[in-house]
């Protein structure tokens, strides 16, 4: 795991606002207002490293054993959501573009449209969808 910010560092998923204000609270575990929080402190966690709070995150019905996330862990540059919908009351889906480099290689993009499932009052990561077939293909 990396070290997690101080109070006074930009959070990873908008760097206008600190992490402290931002994505702490939940990766401490804060419920999730709604997808949007959610989706926004899971990108927050894979720049940290946080493979405890991803996987705590994730809805049982889709949850991977692991993620490794040492193993050819991209440096993760910016997020920007594009779009954030509710078709229900208890689903939601965000759409988001994650910008990320590889080594010394070009910055390449992960173009997600990610499902939230509502349940027991928490917000679930569920799986995703790549509508471009382009950047790295992986969940949010």
């Amino acid at each position: 795991m990396k070290t997690r910010p101080d109070r006074e560092t930009p959070c990873p998923c908008d760097p206008t606002r600190r992490y402290a204000e931002c994505c702490a609270a939940l990766h401490a575990g804060a419920v999730a207002k709604d997808a949007e929080a959610l989706m926004r402190s899971r990108y927050s966690a894979y720049v940290l490293g946080l493979e405890g709070y991803l996987l705590a995150t994730w809805h049982a019905s889709t949850r991977p054993q692991g993620l490794e996330l040492a193993v050819g862990q991209p440096s993760w540059l910016d997020l920007t959501v594009l779009d954030h919908a509710s078709p229900g009351p208890e689903r939601a889906e965000v759409e988001f573009v994650a910008r990320y480099r590889e080594g010394g290689g070009s910055a390449r993009r992960l173009h997600e449209r990610s499902r939230f499932v509502l349940e027991n009052g928490r917000w679930w990561y569920l799986d995703g969808r790549f509508p471009a077939a382009r950047g790295r293909s992986g969940p949010a």
